[in-house]
């Protein structure tokens, strides 16, 4: 892995805009008997809290702390051959596997810490845990994330397939943030299963991801569009962000229900 540290596990599994959140009544993802969500993004000065980068696919930057996380750099070939390939530097590189979209350590500049096993990590004060998931016997095993930044707990997915285990449950479950992919496909959750993860995990926030997008080629691409996903919910339930960073404080999370958070394209 050329002069990156690639950390083994040390144990098994245990179980430019800043963006302040204002949220008022939730919605259940069934709908429930809630009242509707209010999801407000109000531009104002820089606030403190977790600044997420939407850097497309299933890759995102977080930053929080002095502290810069990517997860899952991508080769822009296939379903991200239009996209930029994202070359940021990092601290800490988590990989749900080693395929181009989710593990091209090559965009990836410096010599950044890179963990791509599950298991159970300190890394710098910070407990990161990294969970085996399935995605199908042609593309083995996916590893799902969970961490906290800022004071918010966040759950990567990666590209997991498979219906969530009793033991997945127990350890990725009530997060304050999960990212999920939502595009289908041969190595993906489609909508249907997207929507049974969460309501077997019961995040706070969600941020769909791996989808179909203009940016990807014609016939290369088995995923399907965003809109199939957000169609699953309640239109009180959905919100598109508001600014690309942007920055996310615990306080003003969801108290209850879930909101659907968009990057669109």
């Amino acid at each position: 892995m050329n002069r990156r540290q690639l950390l083994q596990a040390s144990a098994g599994l245990l179980g430019s805009m800043a963006v302040g959140l204002r949220v008022g009544a939730q919605t259940a993802p069934e709908g429930g008997t809630a009242p509707p969500a209010t999801l407000e993004f109000t531009p104002g000065p820089s606030l403190e809290g977790l600044q997420l980068t939407w850097l497309h696919h299933s890759c995102v930057l977080f930053e929080a702390d002095g502290k810069r996380f990517l997860v899952n750099p991508f080769r822009p070939v296939g379903c991200t051959a239009g996209y930029p390939a994202p070359r940021v530097a990092a601290d800490l590189v988590l990989l749900s596997s080693r395929l181009f979209d989710e593990g091209a350590l090559d965009v990836v500049p410096g010599n950044p810490r890179v963990l791509f096993q599950p298991g159970d990590y300190q890394i710098d004060g910070i407990r990161i845990q990294g969970v085996r998931m399935s995605r199908g016997p042609r593309f083995g095993v996916n590893v799902g994330w969970r961490w906290s930044m800022a004071g918010i707990d966040i759950v990567h997915l990666g590209g997991a397939a498979a219906p969530i285990t009793r033991e997945q449950s127990i350890l990725l479950s009530r997060p304050d943030v999960m990212l999920v992919p939502v595009g289908g496909g041969p190595k993906n959750y489609d909508p249907a299963g997207a929507k049974a993860a969460i309501e077997a995990l019961q995040p706070k926030l969600v941020i769909p991801t791996m989808y179909r997008t203009a940016a990807a080629e014609e016939g290369q691409c088995e995923l399907v569009p965003l809109q199939e996903f957000l169609s699953l919910f309640p239109a009180a339930a959905l919100q598109p962000a508001a600014s690309n960073p942007l920055i996310l404080s615990a306080q003003a999370l969801p108290p209850q229900g879930v909101v659907i958070l968009s990057f669109g394209e």
